[in-house]
């Protein structure tokens, strides 16, 4: 939905649960070759950050959000999106997705009546899903128009998260006490299949041979929901039918499944970072890359360098680090961005 500035700067303002108070606008430019961070903030603080990284200069801008429009970006920045030249900034918390320039970081529109937004997914250019941690209901979005056209029923399953597209279709993890990947039909815009997993599924991609990949994060001791162990699953999604189930051990915490540009290797986060070939197995025995103490709390892998991006929250409290890794393991770089830094976008020129 597009707006005058000085309405979406109002919008802004109102969505941050911390004021900060408004600054002259500085005006930023980079169209090269990039990566963003979403630093999360702390949460009710509308500490919230977008952190800018040039990959061939090995140089950071941090708070270009704030920089570029003079407001703080709200509370709790849970991913980002670029689609048609449009940069898509989710903030969880307060309810609203912020569409920039991603050379400018300027915004350009917003999309407002949200829950608790948490992904935004684009099915094709004219229709895109936003998922919520607490409406059970993804958000049908038109970015042609600006426009909300309708929401699709998710019934029991009141938390969706990541969303994947095969053919057709879209599935979604429900990760909020729950065990389920939802199947969405495009063509109608609803529900059509469930696939069960295990407890918590957390994140999910799709590789060369068009295989389904979930990992669940198995709950906690006193949830009401229940407790197992976590597990890396498997699934075509021709079928819906798991094909393979990996197990972790009682007390392991994987998250964050990515996967490379030519879809043949995963990585995940189990403390340490791991490496995994599609046609595996077995789970790795040996990290590619060793936790040093640090809490790692994001990552991404560049689809096309195969350099490794793991984001360091340190204690939730003061900025973090994100470290760039080569496909073999070997620190390149490191720098620091907002505080707790949570999810990656790739901009690619």
């Amino acid at each position: 939905m597009r707006r005058p500035l000085a309405i979406l700067l109002s919008a802004l303002c109102a969505a941050s649960c911390m004021d900060f108070g408004a600054t002259e606008p500085e005006p930023i430019y980079d169209d090269s070759l990039g990566l963003f961070i979403t630093c999360e903030g702390n949460f009710m603080y509308g500490n919230a950050s977008l952190s800018y990284y040039n990959i061939e200069e090995r140089k950071v801008e941090n708070r270009v959000f704030r920089r570029a429009n003079g407001a703080d970006l709200g509370d709790v920045a849970q991913s980002m999106t670029i689609h048609d030249g449009r940069g898509y900034v989710v903030v969880n918390n307060s309810g609203i997705v912020f569409i920039i320039d991603p050379d400018t970081f300027v915004i350009t529109g917003t999309i407002e009546g949200l829950t608790s937004p948490r992904y935004i997914h684009f099915v094709d250019d004219g229709k895109a899903y936003i998922s919520d941690l607490y409406d059970p209901r993804i958000t049908v979005y038109d970015p042609r128009t600006g426009s909300i056209v309708g929401h699709i029923e998710t019934g029991d399953h009141p938390s969706t998260e990541q969303m994947v597209q095969w053919g057709d279709y879209v599935f979604t993890n429900c990760w909020s006490y729950d065990n389920s990947i939802l199947v969405i039909d495009t063509r109608t815009d609803t529900v059509v299949d469930r696939i069960e997993v295990g407890i918590q599924p957390t994140s999910m991609v799709v590789d060369r041979n068009g295989k389904l990949w979930t990992i669940t994060d198995g709950g906690f001791p006193t949830s009401p929901y229940g407790c197992e162990a976590p597990s890396l699953y498997r699934i075509d999604p021709a079928t819906r039918r798991i094909e393979r189930r990996f197990t972790f051990f009682e007390g392991d915490s994987p998250s964050e499944l990515a996967i490379d540009g030519e879809g043949g290797r995963i990585y995940f986060i189990n403390k340490d970072i791991w490496a995994m070939d599609v046609t595996a197995e077995n789970l790795p025995a040996k990290p590619i890359v060793q936790n040093t103490g640090t809490i790692y709390y994001g990552l991404a892998v560049d689809p096309l360098s195969g350099d490794i991006y793991v984001a360091d929250a340190i204690d939730y409290q003061q900025p973090g680090v994100v470290y760039r890794y080569s496909s073999e393991g070997v620190e390149i770089d490191s720098f620091e961005v907002g505080i707790t830094p949570g999810a990656f976008c790739f901009k690619r020129p």
